[in-house]
């Protein structure tokens, strides 16, 4: 009697998340590269054919995009809250539609990581508490300190989640096939998430329950318009990004969020394993556990190689890998890593705009091939 068994997933077999039929396992990282128009902060042809030579991913995740103008804490990232937005996001996800690709929105707003200087009015930032986060911000009158922002009244709440009921709607209207909520980095939601930036004594603070309680009610309201099947969250759970420092106990807090997720059954947590953009680690939180109690896809992210990221989809740690920086450079990764070919080095000086130099100009495989 010949038993059979199934061959473990491989990083580049086809894999569904939500609804979603991704190609490979190889995702797209959010990777904000300040390019939208001055002015309208809306993207453009430009943003159109950037996303669309990376849409052999079986997934691209946009770059951040603020659902509010008080969202905003970098010059010339995209807004996703306006109709001059919407319609050159429409641009973006026709362009990648049409070269074979999939794309979700990211939706983001960075609370306590921005200035005065890029506020409307000139208006403090917002965040849960006012509790100022170190480090500084570029703006149009030069780097700034950060300010200590101001804490958001009980009354104002609800429309917070408003605002990424209403951004979920316009990423809807302008073709996107889904959502991912930004609940890491040290922004709004995770400054929500932690009791070291979250002192508030309402119902939005306090307790791990009333902490939760932005992440959860944000994530409601994008599956009140795309379903829970085309909605994920990002969260970082051990990361200092922005210089939000740690909860005080990560595996309570984060852990029951993403029991109250799991009970959701939403499509994807999409998680940066360490310090985001710094090393890879998983102390400090029970990653693998996490993914054993959600139902639907888990994607590990935060310097994965190609090796790290195929014995993550072979061993069952991961479902799917994101990559940032390498796919800046190398539009075609997805075929690089089949090929386990060399892969472009990404020029740091050309991340954050403006123009197509070290954006849309890096080659693919074949065109350095030729030579």
């Amino acid at each position: 009697m010949t038993s059979h068994t199934t061959p473990p997933p491989s990083l580049f077999d086809p894999v569904s998340i939500g609804a979603l039929q991704c190609a490979n396992r190889i995702v797209m990282a959010p990777l904000t590269r300040c390019r939208a128009l001055p002015g309208s902060l809306a993207p453009h042809a430009l943003n159109a054919e950037y996303y669309a030579q990376r849409a052999s991913a079986g997934l691209i995740v946009s770059e951040a995009t603020q659902v509010e103008p008080r969202g905003i804490g970098y010059m010339g990232t995209p807004g996703i809250h306006s109709d001059a937005q919407r319609e050159g996001w429409k641009l973006v996800t026709d362009a990648v539609h049409a070269a074979g690709g999939l794309i979700v929105a990211q939706l983001w707003h960075v609370g306590a990581v921005s200035h005065p200087d890029l506020q409307p009015g000139g208006e403090l930032p917002v965040s849960a508490s006012n509790v100022e986060l170190s480090g500084t911000v570029h703006t149009q009158n030069g780097r700034m300190h950060r300010v200590a922002p101001r804490a958001l009244r009980t009354d104002e709440m609800p429309g917070i989640v408003e605002a990424f009921r209403q951004a979920s709607r316009n990423a809807r209207d302008a073709g996107f096939d889904g959502v991912e909520i930004h609940g890491a980095n040290g922004y709004l939601i995770e400054q929500f998430l932690r009791d070291s930036t979250n002192l508030r004594d309402d119902d939005w603070g306090g307790s791990v329950t009333n902490r939760i309680r932005l992440a959860l009610s944000v994530v409601d309201a994008a599956v009140d318009v795309f379903g829970r099947n085309r909605v994920g969250i990002r969260l970082s759970p051990v990361s200092n990004a922005n210089a939000c420092p740690s909860d005080s106990n990560p595996q309570a807090t984060y852990g029951t969020l993403i029991e109250a997720l799991a009970r959701r059954r939403i499509a994807f947590l999409h998680f940066i394993e360490g310090n985001t953009g710094a090393a890879h680690f998983t102390d400090g939180f029970d990653f693998a556990g996490a993914r054993r109690g959600f139902p639907g896809t888990c994607i590990a992210n935060n310097k994965y190689t190609r090796e790290m990221a195929i014995q993550a989809v072979e061993s069952g740690a991961a479902d799917a890998v994101a990559f940032g920086v390498p796919f800046i450079s190398n539009p075609d990764l997805v075929r690089r890593l089949q090929l386990n070919a060399p892969l472009t080095p990404a020029n740091t000086k050309t991340y954050y705009g403006p123009g197509p130099i070290g954006y849309t100009d890096y080659p693919t495989l074949e065109s350095v091939q030729a030579g």
